[in-house]
């Protein structure tokens, strides 16, 4: 190996064992000037001075600073992503929950077609009927609330919606489940008479709604018998 003093360009000759696999820094017996000298098989010689080689130390550092920043950005993004993903997926599962909480995101939800349940109640067995009282005519409608849920929940309240041929509610009544409480897989049932139903009653709509939906002024549900004269009316349940 041939060595160049980048002082004085006085010329020495060096055997390459002597440079080590590290590298050394060397100094000129003609100037006295020192500076650092690569090992041959990293590269062709290449000749530093000290300041260089700190240089190249200083470097080597803020690569690896570089590095780590741009590792440590990547992780930042994929657990943010991780935590918005998981949400997502809570906020799916566990859709009945949010809506218990924020009855408001009940349509949202409905808007991406994913059903909810914010009672964890279904209707089952539902009968209904149209009566007439002398000349009033009387509209009854029966069934059981199941509770599908894996918990015990509190009864709700039945609203009874009822509807000409174009949609249009035209009377509205409510009525109370018993018992108060349904444990998991228990029913519990209800009885809604709707007195003085209008004439043009079509369709009858069923959905549970909370107990402080019921107005003030709505009387207390009793359990009347079976008037005669019943004709069945169709019914949609939600």
């Amino acid at each position: 190996m041939i060595l160049t003093c980048p002082h004085c360009e006085t010329q020495y000759f060096a055997d390459d064992s002597t440079i080590g696999e590290s590298g050394r820094t060397v100094k000129c017996a003609a100037c006295g000037g020192s500076w650092f000298v690569e090992p041959k098989n990293l590269d062709e010689t290449v000749r530093r001075t000290p300041a260089a080689a700190h240089e190249i130390y200083r470097e080597k550092v803020r690569a690896q600073r570089r590095r780590r920043s741009r590792t440590a950005a990547l992780l930042s993004w994929l657990i943010t992503a991780a935590i918005f993903f998981a949400l997502g997926v809570g906020a799916i599962v566990y859709r009945n929950e949010v809506v218990k909480l924020w009855p408001e995101a009940g349509s949202a939800y409905k808007q991406i077609g994913f059903k909810v349940n914010r009672f964890g109640l279904e209707f089952e067995d539902i009968e209904r009927s149209r009566t007439f009282n002398d000349t009033i005519p009387i509209v009854t409608v029966s069934g059981k609330a199941l509770n599908v849920s894996h918990s015990t929940v509190d009864s709700p309240a039945v609203r009874v919606d009822l509807k000409d041929e174009i949609g249009l509610v035209v009377a509205t009544t409510y009525g109370r489940i018993s018992p108060a409480q349904l444990g998991a897989g228990e029913s519990g049932s209800f009885r809604v008479v709707v007195e003085q139903a209008p004439m043009e009653s079509f369709e009858i709509e069923l959905k549970f709604v909370d107990l402080s939906e019921i107005p003030a002024e709505a009387p207390e549900p009793d359990m009347p018998s079976e008037p005669a004269n019943s004709a069945e009316m169709d019914a949609a349940e939600e």
